[in-house]
């Protein structure tokens, strides 16, 4: 059985230990370095909070999460789309769609849309879903088209774009399947944090699943 409450306390004692060695604003490279490990940790326990039942607690190290990533974009190398990605999946995640559609204008501010790297049209298609528009269908056609990307996730993002009720529920699913035969996860915890995002945007759409599984919370 998995003990939620001590994933939490971890992430939550990595967090605190990540801010009392916080480097100064003129060390930039380990301040940013730093600030994301303390995004991992906080979105880490938001996360078991979720599995454990505790949406509220869970809210507030998911926004921690959001607030460590968006912070550490400042001084981050070019090329950085996992904080922007992270900050976005998180305030979903916190059930704040306001601060997700913030995220998701700043993601695709920085340029998300107009890169070549996959987990940057990742993170701008997310962008995309999050706000509503229909930009999300020509960047997640261009991951299907990309080796260096997960087909399963890039085929959610497309039947998310569509409103593709079984597609959706086909693609997610085996996005699901792939958490399920991994070994390692996220900060070491073991629940499918991508199948839960896509959950909350299908659910905008009508459009979810009925999944259940040991690495999603309990309806």
């Amino acid at each position: 059985m998995v003990e939620w409450s001590e994933h939490a306390e971890r992430e939550i004692a990595r967090y605190r230990d990540g801010e009392a060695r916080l480097p100064d604003a003129d060390e930039s490279d380990p301040r940013q370095k730093q600030l994301t490990r303390m995004g991992n940790a906080a979105g880490g326990a938001g996360l078991a909070l979720l599995m454990r039942g505790d949406e509220e607690q869970a809210s507030e190290w998911f926004h921690r999460a959001a607030d460590r990533y968006r912070e550490s974009m400042e001084e981050a190398p070019p090329g950085s789309w996992g904080r922007p990605l992270g900050a976005m999946k998180a305030l979903v995640l916190a059930g704040d769609w306001a601060g997700a559609e913030d995220a998701a204008r700043w993601a695709l501010e920085l340029g998300a849309a107009d890169t070549p790297s996959p987990i940057g049209r990742y993170a701008a298609a997310l962008a995309h879903l999050i706000l509503g528009d229909d930009e999300a269908r020509p960047l997640a056609g261009s991951l299907r088209e990309s080796e260096d990307f997960p087909q399963d996730v890039a085929d959610s993002l497309a039947t998310l774009a569509a409103s593709d009720r079984i597609g959706y529920v086909y693609a997610v699913e085996s996005v699901l399947e792939s958490f399920a035969t991994r070994d390692e996860y996220l900060e070491d915890i073991p629940v499918a944090d991508t199948v839960l995002v896509l959950q909350a945007l299908a659910e905008r759409r009508d459009i979810a699943a009925e999944l259940s599984s040991p690495l999603l919370p309990k309806n």
